[in-house]
């Protein structure tokens, strides 16, 4: 009798607790699960998946010398080397002698800046095709892993900013990124669900686009959306709101190249 109640109360024990870890765990979701099986296929499948046609150029790239340098990115890099680097960007990169080179960048910069200090190049220009694969061809080898930005306190103001600008009613439509994408999320625009709008499958394959594209292309189309003046493309504030857009992804699995409607 006496096992009998040590067992029962176990089981409860095992009960309040899975329903306590049920309760606290994550309920974010990636604009993967909010799309059809199709595209989720699609997106699955690397002979399938259009980005990945992006990632085998970058891979090219990667090896191809360039520049007053003559030097390719494997000269400096190991064949996979960059596995989660691309869940640790944007952050404020360092040069050769290890110091801090300005302020915080993203994927995109970090590989621009490789070009012109490194390779003496000239720097690709914005949402360029070899740029894209290039950063797709990094991004891919971080797929599944978690989002995890630097613990870095000098990247604080600009988290700040980013979330300043996320929450900000803006443009002639007096809307936020918020207005949808925390407080309409899962929600239905125009027969589409509106994501959560975290930045886990960048740089994406849009169908809309029929072509791949970076974060800035998607927060420009935001900002056009809700007729706001988009910034341009070097400007801050794209990496203000990916610092925050990707600590509030924290520890959700990186996706790139993603594929969306």
């Amino acid at each position: 009798m006496r096992t009998a109640w040590i067992a029962l109360g176990l089981a409860s024990v095992f009960v309040a607790t899975f329903a306590l870890a049920q309760g606290a765990a994550d309920k974010r979701r990636s604009g993967y699960q909010d799309m059809g099986e199709a595209l989720q296929k699609m997106q699955d499948d690397d002979t399938a998946n259009p980005g990945m046609l992006f990632v085998q150029l970058g891979e090219q790239l990667w090896s191809q010398p360039a520049g007053a340098a003559n030097k390719s990115c494997a000269d400096c890099h190991a064949a996979g080397s960059m596995k989660g680097v691309a869940t640790r960007y944007p952050a404020i990169p360092k040069d050769a002698a290890g110091k801090d080179v300005g302020g915080p960048v993203d994927l995109e910069g970090r590989i621009n800046l490789c070009r012109t200090a490194n390779q003496r190049a000239e720097p690709f220009a914005p949402e360029s095709r070899d740029l894209l694969s290039l950063e797709a061809y990094v991004a891919s080898q971080s797929r599944g892993q978690p989002i995890a930005p630097p613990p870095d306190p000098r990247l604080d103001p600009f988290r700040a900013q980013g979330a300043e600008i996320y929450r900000r009613r803006q443009g002639q439509l007096n809307l936020s990124c918020a207005t949808c994408h925390d407080d309409n999320a899962g929600k239905k625009l125009a027969g589409v669900t509106i994501p959560e709008a975290h930045p886990t499958g960048y740089p994406i394959y849009r169908l809309e686009w029929q072509a791949l594209g970076s974060l800035k292309r998607r927060l420009r189309n935001c900002l056009i959306g809700i007729r706001a003046e988009a910034y341009a493309y070097d400007a801050p504030e794209y990496v203000a709101l990916e610092i925050y857009l990707m600590d509030r992804a924290k520890g959700m699995a990186l996706e790139a190249p993603g594929v969306r409607p």
